[in-house]
């Protein structure tokens, strides 16, 4: 049986509990990496320029904000305005469940403590519903 950890030796936010920037950005890199590799995530790849360094390096700034560290992100384009921002893309059911699968592999091949992973699988399902755009 392991102890709870003190209050005070907590991580205070997602980011730290994740382990900072470099983790973010591993982190970034595996679910791109996967999305790249991996035939089951077609269609989300699918919706992505040849090139993947625009779309990892502006996921990283984001995710580094979000998840209570640096806003990266803000600071360089502004407010995320995340739907606005992905309305051109066809964005259904098999799309966001794609990026869920995608972005939960990433987080266990990275190694994420569980409770995190289940947490931010939360927080992640309900944004990618709301950036959905078609019904299918």
């Amino acid at each position: 049986m392991t102890e709870a950890l003190p209050e005070s030796a907590a991580p205070a936010t997602p980011y730290e509990w994740i382990g900072g920037e470099r983790a973010v950005r591993s982190l970034v890199d595996r679910f791109y990496d996967l999305m790249d590799l991996e035939p089951g995530y077609h269609d989300l790849r699918s919706l992505h320029p040849t090139t993947l360094d625009g779309s990892r390096d502006k996921l990283f700034w984001f995710l580094c904000g979000w998840l209570g560290g640096p806003d990266l992100y803000v600071e360089r384009f502004g407010h995320p305005r995340l739907r606005a921002r992905h309305l051109p893309y066809p964005i259904g059911v098999r799309e966001r469940d794609q990026w869920m699968a995608c972005m939960v592999q990433a987080m266990n091949e990275c190694g994420l403590d569980p409770l995190l992973i289940t947490r931010l699988q939360a927080s992640f399902a309900n944004t990618a519903d709301w950036m959905r755009n078609r019904g299918t």
